[in-house]
């Protein structure tokens, strides 16, 4: 099918440098609740992308829980593909796509685990099917059907049919700890603004790209 002709200019607004926030983490938080604001659904959906030690790139959506000048946390199965990838290589990609605003931004950095005491305080405020989902979910690996959720899910509610539900694990978070970001800014005839904000030493250096 051809789809070259599928195209849209981009005419909402325009970024410019003097707008910019002086560090990154300002100005993605202007953006984030600029993005609420516009309702934009799931706006903490972020796609992020590991890379193998046999260099094969993976990207999927994951939600985003905390941000702050430390960093990006989100929360996933220590034993699943892209924690495997992290593992072996730490370097990761992010991607927030708000398309609705004509706008994305993409942060490179490294990934880290969180302590437990993070990851059990953010894992207590879930609701508890979704406590009980990630002690039942062998992320990742082949499954025969969803019959083997609902013996699990069945196991799970009888033992823990009493009291708090405990942090398993093999669950927990990574904080990505940005080296840069690019804030993207539709425009027409695809001339888009683009900023770059590159780590050098303590301080933020601002850099305009070429769309």
């Amino acid at each position: 099918m051809d789809i070259s002709d599928l195209r849209n200019e981009y005419t909402q607004t325009g970024l410019n440098r003097d707008d910019l926030a002086l560090e990154p983490f300002s100005q993605f938080d202007q953006w984030f609740k600029q993005a609420q604001h516009a309702q934009i659904h799931e706006v903490n959906a972020m796609s992020i992308s590991t890379v193998s030690s046999h260099g094969i790139p993976s990207s999927r959506t994951v939600l985003l829980k905390i941000y702050d000048e430390e960093g990006f946390v989100f929360f996933t199965n220590y034993n699943s593909k892209k924690a495997q990838d992290i593992q072996e290589n730490p370097n990761v990609a992010l991607l927030f796509p708000w398309l609705t605003l004509e706008r994305q931004v993409r942060i490179t950095g490294v990934a880290q685990k969180i302590s437990k005491k993070e990851s059990f305080a953010y894992f207590t405020s879930r609701p508890k099917g979704s406590q009980l989902g990630a002690w039942i979910s062998p992320q990742s690996q082949i499954i025969e059907s969803r019959d083997f959720f609902k013996s699990k899910l069945a196991e799970m509610k009888a033992k823990f049919s009493s009291g708090k539900i405990p942090l398993p694990n093999a669950w927990g978070g990574y904080r990505i700890v940005p080296t840069q970001f690019e804030f993207w800014q539709g425009r027409t005839s695809r001339l888009h603004d683009r900023f770059l904000y590159q780590k050098h030493e303590q301080d933020w250096q601002i850099k305009r790209l070429a769309p």
